[in-house]
């Protein structure tokens, strides 16, 4: 059952992030914090850490450190503290998030190459190593897991198994993904995974996190094409003062995550919260399909996070006027990005159960009205 206080938010976001959270979330920056305590840094920022590469996997190596600032400020950190002048980045994209890390190369200078699927195409092991086996001079492989552009889930496990094989080093935008779906980034091979607190941890915006192979961050000092974001002297000064960062700590939104993950566990792990999330997107497609919208994406392709819907064939349907009446019924989804299809997208994550995806259904049902004019 959600626990959502509907009279102190009016609606449900079914969005990938920002998300609905839990009042005890929110009620947890009711406090105020000292950024250079020992009952802040060392009680929760080094929890958190700690609890990250614990959720991230069961094997030793792993270091986690929390960047202030969006999820793509963690991209551009990491991009830019761990690749020297002489590395050259595959990046595998079929979306705005993908391309996004391009953009971010572009601005840093960063040699690369584009294995570009298209918004709606995945890609695929052989496309990857044909790459790879064709052009010595990558060193590095980035991809986003799943691409919330259209929802899809990309195959991490068998891309990963690629760039282990050929030596390249793994970086992983897993912002809507971690913490949401099981995997273990040392099995797999991923040597940087990227993520923020708003997603599938369920917490509220203001900060990101990177969990790295520590062996290869402790060779990136001097790297950091900036100064706010060089990863590694945030790492090192998180690791010298027990949890201290190097410039301001967002503490509300730090202290609210770690009573998101506190919840996790409450809920039984990432397993649990991913069976929710699957629950939901299932009933979700079950119940939008049973009103004649079409999916944009192949159902295998699929991420319990975010799925995309054609727009009604219609002279009198609106997007605009679509939110409008769902917003107005309880719930917030969020327009399409694919840049040549008409759709909409909704969120299946964060405080949200079946019970509230059903009542959706009926509200989508309601707001139905194009088709009667």
């Amino acid at each position: 059952m959600s626990i959502l206080d509907e009279s102190e938010n009016p609606y449900l976001l079914l969005t990938p992030g920002p998300l609905s959270t839990s009042r005890t979330v929110r009620q947890a920056m009711m406090r105020d914090w000292c950024t250079w305590d020992d009952d802040y840094n060392r009680d929760i920022v080094e929890t958190i850490r700690s609890r990250l590469v614990e959720l991230a996997t069961s094997q030793p190596g792993y270091t986690a450190v929390l960047m202030q600032g969006s999820g793509t400020a963690s991209v551009e950190a990491t991009l830019g503290s761990i690749i020297p002048d002489s590395g050259c980045v595959l990046f595998i994209t079929n979306g705005v998030y993908g391309q996004r890390m391009v953009e971010i190369a572009r601005c840093l200078g960063i040699r690369h190459q584009v294995l570009d699927c298209g918004e709606t195409g995945q890609p695929t092991a052989q496309q990857v190593r044909d790459i790879l086996a064709s052009e010595p001079a990558i060193n590095h492989v980035a991809m986003v897991h799943c691409e919330t552009t259209t929802g899809m889930l990309n195959p991490l496990a068998e891309v990963a198994d690629v760039v282990k094989q050929s030596g390249c080093l793994f970086i992983v935008d897993a912002m809507s993904s971690f913490g949401g779906i099981p995997f273990d980034i040392a099995e797999l091979g991923i040597d940087y995974l990227i993520s923020s607190a708003n997603k599938c941890i369920q917490g509220v915006p203001g900060f990101g996190f990177v969990i790295a192979r520590q062996n290869h961050l402790e060779k990136c000092k001097g790297i950091a094409r900036s100064l706010a974001l060089d990863l590694y002297d945030q790492w090192q000064c998180m690791e010298k003062n027990h949890g201290k960062w190097r410039f301001t700590s967002p503490t509300h939104t730090v202290r609210a995550f770690y009573q998101a993950l506190q919840e996790l566990d409450a809920e039984g792990g990432v397993e649990h919260r991913y069976q929710r999330y699957c629950d939901n997107q299932k009933l979700l497609v079950k119940g939008m399909e049973s009103l004649d919208f079409c999916c944009l994406l192949p159902h295998e392709q699929h991420s319990p996070f975010i799925t995309s819907f054609y727009s009604p064939v219609s002279p009198d349907y609106s997007f605009a006027e679509f939110y409008q009446h769902l917003k107005k019924l309880g719930f917030v989804i969020y327009p399409g990005k694919v840049s040549d299809a008409d759709c909409f997208r909704i969120g299946t994550i964060g405080e949200v159960y079946p019970r509230d995806i059903a009542r959706l259904i009926e509200a989508v049902h309601n707001s139905m009205y194009w088709e009667h004019k």
